[in-house]
C-alpha cells in the first residue's frame, strides 16, 4: 500500500455502513467482496453444484493467516473458536500444572484451564504478568489486547520471563490480529478468531503451533485432521496430518469462502497501514475525552478505548446512529479501517450533550 489515497479508496469500495460503527471489538464489518463470496458459496449448495472449490478456500485462508502471523502455513490449524483451541492446549497439561493468567481476561482464554479441575490456575493483574512467572509455571496464557478495555500485554517481557523459567506461552490475538503487527513465531501457541479485526464471518479461528506441535494431542481430530482426509472418512484415522492440520476441526466452508476475501483485503491494505490508521483515530478520541473531562482506561497504542462510567450511554448513542459497547459500565469504542476522524468527532459531540 503506497498512499493514503489508495488505502481510502479500497476501504470506500468495500464498506457502506449505515451507522457510525465503532464496535469492531465485538464484530467487524464484512467487506463487499466477502458478502459476494458468501452469496456465491451458498448458491453452490442451493443449486446442487460441486463444492470442492470451498475446500480450496480453507487452504487459502490458512496460507493468508500464516503470512499475517509470520509463520509457515504448516504451523496453522483452522478451527471454529478460540475456546476449542484453548481446550486442546489445556488437555495437554499434566495434572497439577500451573497456568498463569491475567485477571478478567476473556473467558475463552481461561475457562478450559479451569474446567480441567486438576490444574493450578493463578491469576494476576495484567501489568504484573511477566514478573509473576516463576519456577514451576508451566504455561502463561493471555490476550495480546484485552477485550474489555484494549490494554496491550507486554508480550516481549512475558516472552523473556517465560524463557527464563522454562514456561510455555499462549497468546490470543483475537483483539489484535488485523491491526496490531504480530509475530506468532515468538510464542509457543497463538490463536485468533476471524470475525473481529480480520473482517470475516463467524465460524473460523486459527491456532499456531510449533513445528514439533508442542506436545499437543489432537483430541478433537476428525477426518479433516488426517494426512489424506478423503481416505479417512470411516473408522479411526490411520495417519494424522504431518502438519498443524492435524488440529483442524471440520471446516466451516461458507465462512472460509468469505474469509478468504477478507484476508485478501487485510493484506492489500497492510497491517502497518491499518495500525497507523486505527491508533490515530483512537488517540483522537482519547484527546477529545480529556477535553471533556473524561479519563479512559490507560491503554497507550491500542485501537480500543474504554471509558469508565459512560457505558450507560450506549443505548442513547445507538439511537443517534453510533454503535459502541457497554462493558461492565465502561463505554468501549473500537476504531478500524472504515472509521474516520468525522466519526470520532461525532461521537465526542454526542457525549458532550
Amino acid at each position: 500500500m503506497d498512499t493514503t489515497e489508495t488505502f481510502e479508496s479500497l476501504v470506500r469500495a468495500e464498506f457502506t455502513p449505515k451507522s457510525i460503527y465503532l464496535n469492531t471489538a465485538s464484530n467487524g464489518l464484512l467487506p463487499a467482496r466477502t458478502v459476494t463470496a458468501l452469496h456465491e458459496a451458498a448458491l453452490l449448495r442451493a443449486e446442487g453444484r460441486p463444492i470442492i472449490s470451498l475446500y480450496e478456500d480453507v487452504e487459502a485462508c490458512r496460507a493468508a493467516y500464516a503470512r499475517l502471523a509470520g509463520v509457515p502455513a504448516t504451523r496453522v490449524a483452522v478451527g471454529a473458536s478460540v475456546a476449542a483451541h484453548t481446550g486442546v492446549i489445556a488437555a495437554s497439561l499434566p495434572p497439577g500444572a500451573e497456568v498463569l493468567t491475567a485477571d478478567d481476561d476473556f473467558t475463552s482464554v481461561l475457562n478450559p484451564f479451569h474446567v480441567r479441575g486438576d490444574l493450578k490456575v493463578r491469576s494476576v493483574p495484567l501489568e504484573r504478568l511477566a514478573e509473576s512467572v516463576r519456577p514451576g509455571t508451566a504455561l502463561v496464557a493471555v490476550s495480546a489486547a484485552q477485550s474489555a478495555d484494549g490494554r496491550i500485554a507486554d508480550l516481549p517481557a512475558l516472552r523473556e520471563a517465560a524463557r527464563t523459567h522454562g514456561a510455555r506461552t499462549y497468546v490470543d490475538f483475537s483483539q489484535a490480529a488485523g491491526w496490531l503487527p504480530m509475530d506468532a513465531d515468538a510464542y509457543d501457541f497463538t490463536a485468533s478468531v476471524a470475525f473481529k479485526w480480520l473482517l470475516g464471518p463467524h465460524g473460523a479461528a486459527f491456532l499456531v503451533v510449533p513445528e514439533d506441535f508442542g506436545g499437543l494431542t489432537p483430541v478433537l481430530a476428525g477426518w479433516v485432521a488426517a494426512e489424506v482426509p478423503w481416505d479417512s472418512c470411516y473408522g479411526p484415522v490411520a495417519e494424522l496430518a504431518h502438519s498443524a492440520r492435524r488440529f483442524d476441526l471440520t471446516h466451516a466452508l461458507f465462512t472460509c469462502a468469505g474469509l478468504r476475501r477478507s484476508l485478501d483485503l487485510v493484506e492489500e491494505l497492510g497491517v502497518t497501514a491499518v495500525h497507523t490508521h486505527d491508533v490515530a483515530l483512537a488517540d483522537r478520541f482519547r484527546a477529545g475525552l480529556a477535553s471533556l473531562g473524561h479519563e479512559p482506561v490507560p491503554a497507550p497504542g491500542s485501537a480500543i478505548v474504554s471509558v469508565p462510567g459512560l457505558g450507560g450511554r450506549q443505548p442513547e448513542l445507538s439511537r443517534a446512529g453510533i454503535e459502541v459497547s457497554d462493558r461492565a459500565g465502561n463505554l468501549r469504542a473500537a476504531f478500524h479501517i472504515y472509521n474516520t476522524p468525522a466519526d470520532v468527532d461525532r461521537l465526542l459531540d454526542v457525549l458532550t450533550n
